[in-house]
């Protein structure tokens, strides 16, 4: 590590033994209701993942396994063990980038805790709402203070945080399910930071970016097993100044991160919504050039340029030459993203079908767009690195520009929990009846008031209409 601050001594302890220890009493009311809508977010990213071929893949893996069945593969109508389980729900929520995100960690969390939650949930039978919130509650504010210390230098090393800082939240909801007392779960989270994994080139074109997720939920729910076996993992996994998490996967971490606020400042209330179905960093160039065509009133065939100014992170994660490598590189790409919101005035499900992929107007789009680093906004720091400033020159030489902070869905521009249900609802519509998706949604807006998970956990397990 060079340039780094000092790593923080007993952070691995701290984290565990706040875990452990935290009940649903001590969560505040704001925090339990983002939780429930992560909990709904999620289960449609889920469920609309479970239809995809690569969650399709995975899951006639597990199936060939035969294990012992306790919980469910959601929109499958068919049940492994907990941690196979778990590796199918969580590629699914991770499949088709819809799922919540925690901007300074860069983590998922959703898709990792819902489904490593509601799992065991399943296996246990007597499990409360109240009881899952805790759960993914210890999950969140574990996993993400991970990521924070961990800083953009991990992403900016080609680490994926979904496959490793997102294993800490997987183990971390998992061993708070577990009832592992302090020194269980501290062994837990030094068992998974040597599982934490995963490679972003992975986001140019394969489907296994979105197995890091199921990878990391997998490892999670593994460790914390282990754990409560009295199996030992490092105990200063996160804090170890050789071969430890933030020694090894950052150039620059942040240890103070770590525990800043422990117990009082909450990051699961940190936690934003996505209403594109694309990589996030890229939703203020969206929202930006379909302002500018909304309040202008003109079509893509008025637009002569689109320039966009964006963050360093964003600019190496998303503005690089688009080849129709697949659907996750489209997803990834600001110039594909640009050009279906010309095209469309959306970035959502349809937008990324296989057969949009090769789209000769898509490619004229792309060719009228250029991206570069915007010193403004990189002067702005890490907290605005999804900003982005988009100029539009039309074909009769006027200029219009439209400069956006924070992405909408991010909780300095929230989406309110109608626009959630929105989402979930059109997320949803292939794979659920009417009915089902009316009663999740009350499910989830009184989950903490249910003494049991069974209807709800009914629900997801069908097999999906799609």
């Amino acid at each position: 590590m060079s340039d780094s601050q000092p790593l923080l001594e007993n952070a691995t302890r701290d984290l565990a033994r706040f875990a452990a220890k935290l009940d649903y009493g001590d969560i505040p009311p704001e925090a339990v209701e983002r939780i429930k809508l992560s909990v709904l977010d999620s289960i449609g990213c889920c469920l609309f993942g479970a239809t995809l071929p690569w969650t399709r893949k995975v899951a006639a893996l597990v199936e060939a396994e035969e294990a012992k069945p306790v919980a469910s593969l959601f929109g499958m109508g068919k049940r492994s063990s907990v941690s196979l389980a778990v590796l199918v729900n969580s590629t699914a929520g991770h499949a088709f980038e819809l799922d919540d995100i925690h901007k300074e960690s860069i983590v998922h969390a959703g898709s990792l805790a819902t489904p490593v939650a509601l799992a065991f949930a399943e296996e246990r039978r007597d499990v409360s709402g109240s009881d899952l919130i805790t759960w993914m509650v210890a999950g969140y504010e574990v996993g993400t203070r991970v990521g924070n210390a961990a800083t953009m230098s991990l992403f900016f090393r080609g680490f994926h945080p979904q496959g490793t800082s997102g294993a800490f939240v997987a183990a971390a909801t998992a061993a708070r399910a577990l009832g592992l007392n302090a020194e269980q779960f501290q062994h837990a989270l030094g068992i998974v930071g040597s599982q934490a994994g995963g490679l972003m080139a992975a986001q140019e074109g394969a489907m296994v970016k979105r197995f890091h997720s199921g990878r990391a939920a997998q490892s999670g729910v593994y460790s914390a097993l282990l754990a409560k076996s009295e199996f030992t993992g490092i105990t200063d996994v996160l804090e170890a100044p050789y071969g430890g998490y933030l020694s090894s996967l950052s150039d620059k971490p942040n240890p103070a991160r770590l525990t800043a606020g422990l117990g009082s400042t909450w990051e699961t209330l940190n936690v934003g919504y996505k209403p594109h179905a694309s990589v996030t960093s890229i939703h203020t160039a969206l929202d930006g050039l379909a302002a500018i065509m909304r309040e202008q009133e003109f079509t893509a065939g008025n637009i002569e340029k689109v320039t966009t100014g964006l963050s360093p992170m964003t600019h190496v994660h998303c503005a690089w030459e688009y080849k129709a490598q697949g659907i996750t590189a489209a997803q990834m790409n600001l110039y594909y993203g640009l050009a279906v919101i010309a095209l469309d005035g959306v970035a959502f499900t349809d937008q990324y079908r296989e057969d949009r992929l090769h789209d000769p107007k898509i490619f004229d789009f792309i060719g009228r767009i250029q991206a570069y680093v915007d010193p403004e906004i990189e002067a702005m720091g890490p907290a605005f690195r999804h900003a982005a400033r988009v100029t539009v020159t039309t074909r009769d030489g006027r200029s219009f520009e439209k400069m956006i902070l924070h992405r909408r869905g991010s909780p300095e521009n929230a989406l309110t929990p109608q626009d959630i249900e929105y989402k979930f609802r059109h997320v949803v519509r292939s794979c659920l009846s009417a009915s089902d998706i009316d009663r999740v949604i009350v499910l989830v807006h009184r989950l903490e008031r249910l003494d049991q998970l069974r209807e709800l956990i009914e629900i997801l397990a069908k097999p999906t209409k799609a």
